[in-house]
């Protein structure tokens, strides 16, 4: 096809190049895979169990459920869980994040929206601010928004009715939640990782919805190094599927998924390139001495929060760091899978 054949002429006789293979952004796959009941969702068995009753209760009575507060690490399901309970309540779902709530009127116009009966999610709700949050108490109890209208003298408080909501709050740090807004949750969820099993049927069920074709052998070691975390898992597959259309027939079988974590930097225990850069920082050029935060961010060129909410906990799990009052300390597991021999003078 020529170049002025791919092009689309404009009313205003402008021209603009036409996609011929228009992508779907990753953003848009990645939400086609959430699951929208709670029969869909895989794992988290005794949360699914208590949150099935919760709801089947609150539709019993014919009432709004209580306010719900989701807590774990990032990629486990929270927001999946808002959208399914919006989903089995049968109510709107409007969706924002605490840094977004900057100021009282922000959150003002979003409960002033709603409709009786709607669900109110709110991810990283521990980093919403103060005033925020204080005005989101009477409103989570009572229904009601207090406002201070004026200054000085003048001021005097309003009060507004808002429909009656369910509010639930998603956190990566449960710790950061004051006492005050955590008590007026009806119920506190906490997600643990996946075990295997559990993300090797998420990687299969993820396969069917993509069209990818993947054998059960392909689907066990892309879950077995997903850290597990399902959102790790389907990018995992994702990018297996790029290696298998490139480089194979694509199919994903136990071989090619191993050839592909392997061209992708992930090795047999689901560590990238920074977790390696961690453990070799730890190992060799420390000698395995203590190292602090600090330092040890410097050297693998990332910032401390980085460092220690996204890779020491899995690091931790899997018994290849300690934390001593003198600093982060590899264990003998590391030095063994950098194929290393630890100075024994080292460990402790």
């Amino acid at each position: 096809m020529t170049t002025s054949a791919r092009r689309e002429v404009l009313g205003d006789g402008a021209a603009r190049p036409l996609d011929p293979t228009p992508s779907v952004p990753e953003e848009i796959e990645e939400a086609g895979l959430r699951p929208r009941t709670l029969d869909e969702f895989i794992g988290q068995g005794q949360l699914v169990e208590h949150l099935r009753i919760v709801l089947e209760a609150a539709v019993q009575r014919g009432k709004p459920v209580d306010h719900l507060l989701f807590a774990g690490p990032p990629g486990l399901g929270k927001t999946s869980l808002a959208g399914i309970v919006s989903a089995e309540l049968g109510v709107g779902l409007r969706v924002t994040s605490g840094p977004v709530l900057v100021r009282a009127g922000d959150l003002a116009s979003l409960l002033t929206d709603l409709h009786e009966g709607d669900v109110l999610f709110i991810d990283e709700i521990h980093r919403m601010s103060r005033s925020v949050e204080e005005i989101l108490y009477p409103a989570m109890e009572d229904s009601k928004l207090d406002f201070l209208i004026g200054k000085g003298p003048t001021a005097r408080s309003i009060r507004l009715d808002v429909p009656h909501f369910t509010l639930i709050g998603a956190t990566t740090r449960t710790g950061l939640v004051s006492s005050p807004l955590r008590d007026r949750f009806g119920f506190i969820g906490r997600l643990d990782l996946y075990a295997t099993q559990d993300l090797e049927a998420i990687v299969l069920r993820s396969a069917r919805i993509l069209g990818v074709d993947i054998d059960a052998d392909g689907a066990l070691r892309i879950a077995g190094r997903s850290r597990g975390t399902p959102r790790i898992a389907n990018r995992l597959l994702r990018r297996v599927r790029d290696f298998v259309e490139v480089r194979g027939d694509g199919v994903i079988t136990g071989e090619t998924a191993e050839r592909g974590l392997a061209l992708f930097g992930i090795d047999e225990l689901g560590l990238d390139k920074v977790d390696r850069a961690i453990l070799d920082a730890l190992c060799r050029r420390f000698a395995g001495r203590p190292v602090g935060l600090t330092t040890l961010a410097q050297c693998v060129g990332e910032e401390t929060d980085t460092l220690e909410d996204a890779y020491e906990p899995f690091l931790l799990q899997q018994g290849l760091i300690q934390r001593t009052p003198r600093g982060r300390v590899p264990t003998q597991r590391a030095w063994s899978h950098l194929g290393l021999i630890a100075d024994e003078a080292a460990l402790f």
